[in-house]
């Protein structure tokens, strides 16, 4: 079984040492206290290799021996990880660095990053025996659980706040998930979905809680490092909601560096909207995680009680990185800049993290001489009227040449 490479779970905030028996946060320190999965590294180390590597289908169960799951379970079909990484020059250029590279993480099952815990949430739910799982999402933790969940015959119940986009609650209907909107908040739905769990003993997918989440998510880190090898960039950017985005990828780097399949680490660069940066502050007083209230157009990071808070500031500072703040506006023209330069179609959430970059550049955290890469984390279509925002309306005329002409000279097409 795959579980003998587990060592023990620990506490981030006490450092209590659990088994495997504990499946969700640390007793003593409740819900504070996010638990971190270990491994057996030298055991890992015989099996996982560059060239076992290069004899295994290209998903990210290709690291099943970084992954808290048994080898008897039945894995989901969906195709989940191995998204392409695209070298973007004309981004380099407009932001002033050396080089971009963008992994679109849009090209996941249901078209975003969260497929990667999703995918491994549903698997766990299934190695207890559950027939319910449920979490809290702003969208697409929602979605992706839903299509795992359908994908392996579990019953799903999603809990999302009221500004939630349409298309990420159609997607979840369509999976034939049980939908609870929240008249309220992503913290009100998040505790709403947290009561239930605890009465009703479904189980829980929310990440803040469930440290097997996490480790879907780092393999896009784990992914990161195999796909550039070699060519590691001096920086990996992550936009940050949560915090367990960005601590799961960096753990999964950090593993692959340990193993030798990357000769160097890269700096992490964490970027938040300024409407919703409770982490940021935390970063830069170097203080506990205040609470606030959040407002952004990146549904995805709009989290204002953010609680794998710690996990994500440990992240940054062991890579010696950084933590930025971005605008609204920001957000849109990286949208703009995404896709008019790179052909890539990200959710606001997802070209956060490239506004970062930007922002980044502009502050001198970045220099021009440096390389980075950019994950966006969900696809465009995710939120189609924030889109619309950024991209402009269309020209409408009727069927005239003459019209046309002129348009054309207007725009300078002609």
């Amino acid at each position: 079984m795959t579980l003998q490479h587990i060592t023990q779970l620990r506490c981030v905030k006490c450092h209590a040492i659990y088994g495997l028996e504990q499946q969700y946060t640390c007793p003593t320190c409740g819900l504070d206290g996010v638990l971190d999965i270990e491994y057996n590294y030298d055991l890992v180390a015989k099996t996982l290799t560059k060239a076992s590597l290069a004899e295994r289908e290209h998903n990210h169960w290709r690291y099943r021996e970084l992954l808290p799951i048994s080898d008897s379970v039945t894995l989901p079909h969906l195709q989940v990880g191995w998204t392409p990484i695209y070298h973007a020059p004309r981004v380099a250029q407009a932001i002033d660095v050396k080089d971009v590279y963008i992994k679109d993480d849009g090209r996941n099952p249901t078209a975003s990053f969260k497929d990667r815990a999703s995918s491994v949430g549903v698997v766990k739910a299934v190695e207890q025996g559950a027939k319910i799982i449920a979490c809290a999402s702003t969208g697409n933790a929602a979605s992706s659980l839903a299509g795992f969940s359908a994908a392996l015959g579990l019953k799903s119940i999603i809990f999302v706040p009221e500004r939630a986009p349409e298309p990420k609650i159609t997607q979840l209907l369509i999976f034939g998930a049980t939908v609870i909107r929240v008249q309220g908040s992503y913290e009100d739905a998040w505790w709403f979905c947290q009561r239930a769990c605890e009465r009703w003993g479904w189980y829980n997918r929310n990440a803040a809680v469930n440290p097997y989440l996490v480790e879907g998510k780092k393999t896009a880190g784990l992914e990161i490092a195999e796909q550039m090898s070699d060519n590691m960039p001096n920086w990996v950017v992550f936009s940050v909601g949560d915090g367990c985005t960005i601590a799961g990828a960096w753990k999964g780097i950090w593993e692959m560096h340990k193993l030798g399949i990357t000769p160097r680490l890269p700096k992490m660069l964490g970027v938040q909207a300024i409407g919703a940066s409770p982490i940021v502050t935390a970063f830069r007083n170097q203080t506990d995680l205040v609470s606030s209230s959040a407002e952004t157009i990146a549904d995805s990071i709009c989290v204002g009680e953010p609680r794998n808070w710690r996990k994500a500031i440990k992240a940054i500072e062991d890579s010696n990185g950084e933590m930025i703040q971005i605008t609204d506006e920001e957000i849109l023209e990286a949208m703009r800049l995404a896709a008019r330069s790179a052909a890539v179609f990200g959710e606001p959430a997802g070209v956060a993290a490239l506004a970062g970059l930007k922002r980044a550049r502009q502050a001198g955290v970045v220099k021009a001489k440096e390389s980075a890469l950019v994950v966006i984390a969900g696809n465009g279509l995710k939120d189609v009227q924030t889109a619309r925002q950024a991209a402009g309306s269309p020209i409408s005329i009727e069927p005239n040449m003459d019209k046309l002409e002129q348009v054309l000279a207007r725009e300078k097409l002609i």
